[in-house]
């Protein structure tokens, strides 16, 4: 049953009732305000949005890590092809932005192939429950632009020591 009453006489109306629907035994009524369920309900999806927040943050530290792994590995094994630009005249900004550049475009990939990949099993399990898949556009462009800052900040110190490198020191290196 639906009832509808003023905001002052709420608690008036909440003691009333049970005996006005069920006199013989006024036990048996539970009143409740729709406006508390909302507030549980919205608290809930605060602490799973929360919970997914997080857990993306998590995410794109683990990526960022692997993805300065790997390039701080590239720079150990291309001694040779970074040495040889240098030696033919090369600055070190160039090197510099080409390993950034490297580094953002291996984040960039793994940042789309990551949201393609969690759009498709969003939209393909609220398919599956019958639900409408709602994703938000800011979302998606969100995780992208996640994935440039990743790249940006895993590259900064792999480009550094890369264009660090002596031409003739790295040219000598096996």
């Amino acid at each position: 049953m639906y009832i509808k009453a003023r905001e002052e006489s709420l608690n008036d109306v909440g003691d009333v009732l049970p005996a006005t629907v069920f006199p013989e035994q006024p036990g048996q009524v539970q009143v409740s305000r729709p406006s508390d369920a909302l507030a549980a309900k919205r608290a809930t999806e605060n602490t799973h949005s929360s919970l997914f927040l997080g857990l993306a943050g998590v995410a794109l530290l683990v990526g960022g890590i692997g993805v300065a792994n790997t390039m701080v590995i590239s720079v150990l094994e291309r001694r040779r092809e970074i040495g040889l630009p240098r030696a033919l005249g090369a600055t070190r900004d160039q090197i510099r932005v080409q390993f950034l550049t490297e580094s953002v475009a291996l984040a960039v990939l793994g940042g789309a192939a990551g949201t393609v990949l969690g759009v498709l099993v969003t939209v393909g399990y609220a398919t599956y429950q019958g639900w409408p898949s709602v994703i938000p556009p800011h979302s998606v462009a969100g995780g992208c632009l996640g994935a440039v800052v990743v790249g940006v900040a895993a590259g900064v110190y792999p480009s550094v020591r890369a264009a660090r490198l002596s031409p003739t020191k790295a040219l000598a290196s096996t």
